[in-house]
């Protein structure tokens, strides 16, 4: 008698974790995905953000023991000279680009927006090229243009009989000199918010007002003028924090000399911090600036009542 074996095929056991995550790598894959994005902004962005805040409450130098020193690094920045100057030099800088820069690139972007001017693209492109170039190539174009044996611009003002100016040697004129800079640098992307906030403007209001009587200088500020408000809070918050982070401009052409003329407020954090190490100090200033940023953001929104681009 044949005795038949049944053969019983074993299915391979699978583990309790390999279950686990068949039954949660659908709702798990999407944060793994994500997952180097945070670790990198832990690593060098929150982790550094609160370490330079635990840190402005510390004196000491490099990598030495460090005594908490409490609120003594913040007292000491108003007695310090060179920090108020670099303040005082920062803000003169910020509002030559809210009041002066600002202005000349909505001056730029309404003639652009207008009917008269072709080939708007190729003017776009134009202004804009600046704002991708590395801050490196734009100091060592301008050191040549503000030169003063040398430059560009002094041999332009040489034409007209102009005698040579130090625009980065002499400490009543340096500070022009950063600001001929700006205008070449960051019109182009303040024009293209501009332009953004022409194109968004519904023309048919512009028709109304026209009919109802208006002349285009009227039209321009009772009607574009409020319209354009909320780019007008953009360009100006832009501006702002724009003019307290400028650093690779004045470190790489003066190093903010001369006798400090040219002192930024970024440029004085890196001295303390890098230069001298004294990294409590360092920190102390940049939370400083981080809190005026701050307050002024805010008295901005609150200056412009803005609520929402409807309003």
């Amino acid at each position: 008698m044949a005795v038949t074996q049944t053969q019983v095929t074993a299915r391979p056991q699978t583990t309790s974790s390999g279950n686990w995550w068949r039954r949660h790598q659908r709702k798990l894959a999407p944060f793994l995905f994500i997952a180097p994005f945070y670790l990198i902004f832990l690593v060098f962005g929150l982790y550094p953000i609160v370490y330079s805040f635990w840190l402005s409450f510390f004196k000491g130098f490099g990598f030495e023991q460090k005594a908490f020193f409490g609120l003594g690094n913040y007292i000491h920045m108003f007695q310090d000279p060179r920090y108020i100057n670099a303040v005082w030099v920062t803000t003169r800088f910020a509002f030559f680009s809210i009041f002066i820069l600002s202005p000349l690139a909505l001056l730029v972007a309404l003639a652009i927006n207008s009917t008269f001017v072709r080939w708007k693209g190729l003017y776009k492109t134009g202004f804009f090229l600046p704002t991708v170039t590395s801050a490196v190539i734009i100091s060592v174009i301008f050191s040549r243009v503000l030169d003063t044996n040398y430059g560009l611009l002094n041999a332009m003002l040489g034409w007209f009989g102009i005698q040579p100016i130090g625009w980065l040697t002499d400490t009543n004129v340096v500070l022009i000199g950063f600001m001929i800079l700006a205008v070449w640098n960051y019109i182009g992307i303040n024009t293209l918010f501009w332009l953004a906030g022409l194109n968004s403007i519904n023309r048919e209001l512009n028709e109304a007002a026209s009919i109802d009587g208006a002349g285009r200088l009227q039209n321009f500020f009772y009607v574009t003028v409020p319209l354009l408000r909320p780019i007008m809070l953009l360009v100006t918050i832009q501006a702002l924090i724009g003019s307290y982070n400028v650093f690779a401009e004045p470190f790489l052409l003066t190093g903010g000399g001369p006798s400090d003329a040219s002192l930024f407020i970024s440029v004085y954090v890196y001295n303390q911090g890098f230069q001298a190490f004294n990294v409590g100090y360092a920190s102390a200033i940049a939370y400083s600036m981080t809190a005026v940023l701050l307050v002024l953001s805010l008295l901005n929104i609150k200056l412009f009542g803005f609520k929402g681009v409807g309003d």
